[in-house]
């Protein structure tokens, strides 16, 4: 609840310090004594826009801070944590107002945004006014009172759940749908290229061990002709061995005739003859050995080339080249996995989908029942309050193609203030006062579903008084009972129900230089004086008093 209000130079106050106690809180005073200022201070402190006009003339800058007590378990605690905020039994929101323009906000002396603090003063306090349009218009608010009075939270929540299900699992169909259609693209192309890669077959080294085949075998060729012309010259026609052969039987003839003069010729040239024999023998060998087979050179070449051919298709080395084979194989398991991933989340979103219209179904079977009470409990608070002629209704509409994380309800509150006219939107129906009363009444029967724990009202009993005067405190008395209420009131018949009776004033100050908003405290006595001023206006009478002090008795 709000424990403490400071405000310093805003508009027509000075330095303000207000305490505040569980209950029932009344702000009175005269029109124009301040009670607006007040409230836009708190509304600055929980985030409202700001505006430089609020600053007290002559000031650089205002000031308001709420301080807060927390209950255990209150959704503030769950909002800071992880903002390096430290939160205990107390909160203290504080917003400084500049004169230029510019605002300032504080949560426990920790700056945040403006935004930060509206979203977190929303689960601290309610403002609501005669012309409050927030809750009463806006459908999607008017669903979330349904569900609070209906206290659907968790069916709320499984609905939520299951959207988000169903959101998380049509993404991932649709991310993988992408990827297999990105790959069923470039199928043709990798089932090819693995074909004739897998057909090429490159073995480890194979480039390497070809060329130096290659190179062997054609520097072979070359050795083969010189030393097949040698062998050519050796024993061709033109060979040397026949005519040395030939002249050693001549000289083998004569040799009876002159031994000691032939036989060294005849020595010298057989030896000439072995060597020749010999080196004819290696010559051949030769030959022999470096013969090769020019259909194996082809092939050599053939397949070296077409090892460098795929490289420069694919602009990958050769030796790379079995890794992208593998790689298009892998792709194209890829594919399939995809096909069979695709049909797997088919399924998933096909169940999510089932799972979330059978979680929405029964929120909205809820809904319809929550609604009808609603109805009847508003109804129920009509009368009192002066609308026994007019109609509530909650219009609640489905429609499967709104299916959200909410569901796919639509809520519409509708009145009907008078018998025989169409019920329409409360805005466009009611009237000013009937209005605050269809609000108080929702609020009632709110309060007990929950609500925020601090409920601020200003002047919703504007233009009402007597009977229905009293009823509206009648109910804001039954609010207090569960949280904590602030209001701004005309009416004698509310602030006599007051647990804390407040008096806003304006006074001048510096010999009427300027005018101050203060605002005081009412004890028993000054709360009679104050609400006999209320019943009687400027001039208090005894039966002012008289009237006030029953009225306090009364409502006591």
């Amino acid at each position: 609840m709000l424990a403490r209000l400071s405000i310093r130079d805003v508009v027509l106050i000075d330095a303000l310090d207000l305490e505040f106690a569980s209950g029932l809180t009344i702000l009175t005073g005269e029109t124009g004594a301040g009670k607006s200022i007040l409230l836009d201070a708190l509304s600055l402190a929980l985030g409202a826009r700001g505006d430089g006009g609020l600053v007290r003339h002559g000031q650089t800058q205002g000031q308001v801070t709420a301080v807060f007590e927390l209950p255990a378990g209150h959704a503030a605690h769950a909002m800071l944590e992880g903002q390096d905020i430290e939160i205990g039994d107390e909160l203290i929101l504080r917003r400084v107002q500049f004169a230029d323009g510019r605002t300032r906000a504080y949560v426990n002396d920790q700056s945040v945004s403006a935004q930060a603090l509206r979203a977190l003063s929303a689960s601290l306090v309610e403002i609501h006014g005669q012309h409050d349009e927030r809750a009463l218009t806006d459908p999607a608010t008017h669903r979330a009172l349904v569900d609070a009075y209906g206290g659907l939270d968790a069916l709320a929540e499984e609905t939520r759940r299951a959207h988000a299900a169903t959101r998380e699992a049509e993404r991932a169909l649709e991310a993988e749908r992408a990827r297999v259609a990105a790959a069923e693209a470039e199928a043709d192309f990798a089932r090819h290229a693995h074909d004739e890669l897998t057909k090429l077959a490159v073995r480890p080294g194979e480039e390497e061990k070809l060329a130096a085949s290659r190179q062997s075998m054609m520097q072979s060729e070359k050795v083969a002709a010189d030393i097949r012309e040698a062998c050519d010259q050796l024993t061709g026609d033109a060979a040397a061995m026949p005519m040395l052969l030939s002249v050693s039987r001549r000289l083998q003839r004569r040799m009876p005739q002159a031994p000691a003069l032939i036989e060294p010729s005849v020595k010298a040239l057989d030896e000439a003859i072995d060597a020749l024999e010999r080196a004819t023998r290696v010559v051949e060998e030769a030959l022999e050995a470096c013969a090769f087979d020019p259909q194996a050179l082809e092939r050599c070449e053939e397949r070296l080339f077409a090892l460098r051919g795929m490289s420069r298709k694919h602009n990958t080395p050769i030796e790379s080249l079995p890794a992208l084979a593998q790689k298009y194989a892998d792709d194209l398991a890829a594919l399939d996995a995809g096909r069979n991933e695709a049909a797997r989340l088919e399924r998933e979103v096909a169940r999510t989908r089932s799972e979330y219209h059978a979680a929405a179904g029964a929120l909205s079977a809820a809904r319809a029942q929550s609604a009808r009470e609603l109805e009847q409990a508003v109804t129920a608070e009509l009368p009192p309050l002066k609308l026994e002629r007019a109609e509530f209704r909650v219009d609640m509409t489905v429609d499967e193609n709104l299916a959200a994380a909410s569901g796919y309800d639509r809520a519409d509150f509708l009145v009907r203030t008078n018998p025989g006219s169409r019920p329409g939107p409360l805005m466009k129906v009611a009237s000013g006062g009937e209005l605050a009363r269809f609000l108080l009444a929702l609020k009632v029967c709110l309060a007990e579903r929950g609500t925020a724990p601090t409920l601020v009202f200003d002047e919703i009993d504007s233009g009402v008084g007597g009977a229905v005067a009293d009823a509206m405190g009648q109910r804001l008395a039954r609010l207090a009972a569960r949280a904590q209420v602030l209001a701004v009131t005309h009416a004698p018949q509310v602030a006599a129900r007051a647990s804390s009776h407040y008096r806003i004033a304006k006074s001048d100050v510096g010999e009427g230089e300027r005018v101050v908003t203060s605002v005081a405290r009412l004890k028993a006595e000054e709360r009679r004086e104050e609400i006999a001023r209320m019943l009687a206006g400027a001039q208090i009478t005894r039966e002012a008093r008289a009237a006030a002090a029953s009225l306090i008795e009364k409502a006591g």
